[in-house]
C-alpha cells in the first residue's frame, strides 16, 4: 500500500439496511466495515443478505490500486449503485463477492 494509505477491516455488528423506493434491497447484521484512508467506512454486505434478484449487473467497472477491479449492479432509475470485489487483492481478501451501497443505513436498536 502507498505511504500513509491504510485499509483496515473488521466485522461489524451494526443492523445495517438498505432501501430504496420502498424495497430493501439488503439487511444485514453481520456487515464488513471497511476504513480506507480519506473515506467514510463502507459497508461491505455479505451476498446472503442482499435481494440480488432485484439487481441488474451493469458493464461499469472501476479499478482500485488498494481493492482491485469492482463490478456493479443497477436498479431502474439508479445505474451503479451497487458495487463488489469479485477478485480482490489478498490485502482486502475478505470482501470478496460481498456488496456495498452509496446510501446505507445504520439501524438503531
Amino acid at each position: 500500500m502507498a505511504t500513509g494509505h491504510t485499509i483496515t477491516i473488521e466485522q461489524g455488528t451494526e443492523h445495517v439496511r438498505v432501501v430504496r423506493d420502498g424495497k430493501v434491497l439488503a439487511d444485514s447484521r453481520r456487515p464488513l466495515l471497511l476504513h480506507e484512508t480519506g473515506h467514510s467506512v463502507r459497508y461491505y454486505i455479505p451476498p446472503e443478505d442482499v435481494s440480488t434478484e432485484l439487481l441488474t449487473p451493469s458493464s461499469s467497472t472501476s479499478h482500485c490500486p488498494y481493492k482491485g477491479d469492482a463490478s456493479y449492479w443497477s436498479l431502474p432509475g439508479a445505474e451503479d449503485l451497487v458495487w463488489a470485489y469479485p477478485e480482490p487483492f489478498a490485502d482486502v481478501a475478505q470482501i470478496k463477492d460481498h456488496f456495498s451501497f452509496y446510501d446505507t443505513e445504520v439501524v438503531s436498536g
